[in-house]
Formats: structure tokens, sequence, C-alpha cells
């Protein structure tokens, strides 16, 4: 169970964060990797509040810049003093931890089961909202890009994370992750469909 007191705060003080950062990371995400994060832990034998607070902090970091963000995310978890009302030391190290071990390009997986959630959450593949997102991210950073630079910029990254040999991977078996990144990889392959998509996105 989550305190109310602690959502009241994250509500107010965390995800208005999220309203300044590209199309692809706003408050809407934020929400989304919650909702996914609580759902996991559900099944989980888990601290909920530690679970809903990292998933509410966990992209905060680009606040300073992309490459970073996540270990940006994790000092700003272990320096907001506000979290000493629900949360012990050793709690908030665990999800400092966790926040800084969800990107999904890590070398090496989450160090506890708190890092896998998030994650896993912040990995929600719904394959139509993956290339929305994807363009928005070319469109919002690279603007110097012609048209089909930014279709070839974003089948790269599509190859890259989500391709067969990419480097995502799902942290939990049972997972409705892994049927929908089977059904994102058939769309990468449907060279004509990922062409529409790319048309009605790009605006």
């Amino acid at each position: 169970m989550v305190k109310e007191s602690l959502k009241q705060y994250i509500e107010a003080e965390i995800l208005p964060r999220y309203d300044h950062f590209d199309k692809a990371h706003q408050r809407a995400h934020a929400e989304m990797v919650i909702c996914q994060s609580m759902q996991l832990a559900e099944r989980l034998d888990v601290d909920a509040g530690m679970v809903y607070a990292i998933a509410a902090y966990h992209d905060t970091g680009l606040a300073e810049g992309r490459d970073l963000h996540h270990v940006v995310s994790a000092r700003i978890i272990r320096e907001d003093k506000e979290l000493c009302r629900w949360f012990t030391e050793e709690q908030i190290s665990v999800m400092a931890d966790a926040a800084e071990d969800h990107r999904a390009s890590a070398k090496q997986p989450p160090r506890t089961v708190y890092g896998r959630i998030v994650a896993e959450a912040d990995r929600f593949i719904d394959p139509v909202t993956i290339v929305r997102r994807t363009v928005q991210f070319g469109l919002d950073h690279y603007p110097e890009l012609s048209r089909q630079e930014h279709y070839e910029r974003m089948l790269q990254h599509l190859h890259e994370k989500y391709g067969r040999q990419g480097y995502l991977h799902l942290w939990f078996e049972d997972s409705p992750n892994a049927e929908r990144l089977e059904r994102l990889r058939q769309l990468i392959d449907d060279e004509a469909e990922l062409r529409r998509l790319f048309d009605e996105f790009f605006l």
C-alpha cells in the first residue's frame, strides 16, 4: 500500500518536472511507468511505496540531459530529504540504485528486484507508441535532419534497441512485454507499414 501523503508529494513536486521534458518523456510517460511498476509489484514481495517512488523519479535526471539521466535521477533521490518522511536511508539507497539501473542500454542487469521492476515497466512496448515516440524524439533533438534522415535515424534506433539482436532486455519471463516485443519486431520488418506510421507521426 502506498501512503496517501507520499502520493500527494509526488503528484505535487515530482511529476510536474516531466512537463518540461521532450515529448517522449512527459508526465504521461511517468504515469505509465508508475502504473506498469505497480502491476508488476502486485505479484512480488516488495514494498509498494518504494516501487511507486522509484517509478516516479526514474527519469527526473533528464533535467540535466539524456546521456547521464539515470545517474542524475539516482542523485535526485538521494538528495531529496523529503523522502526521509517515508523511507529509511537503506531504502532510499536501494531506490537510487534502481533508478540508476533502469536504463535499457545498461551493460549490467539491475542490482535488485526494484531495478528490474522499473526497468521492465519503462519498456512498455506498444509498437505504434514506440514508433511515435521515436519520431517525436528525433524531431525534438535533431531538427536539422531532413525527412529521409529522420526516417533512417528512426530505423537505426529501432533495430539497435528492439531488433532481434538489439540491446533491450526483458527482466520477467511472464511479462506482457514479451508478446508486445515480438509484435514490434514484426512491424520493424514490415517496411511499408513502418513508413506509413512514420509519415503519420512526422509533423
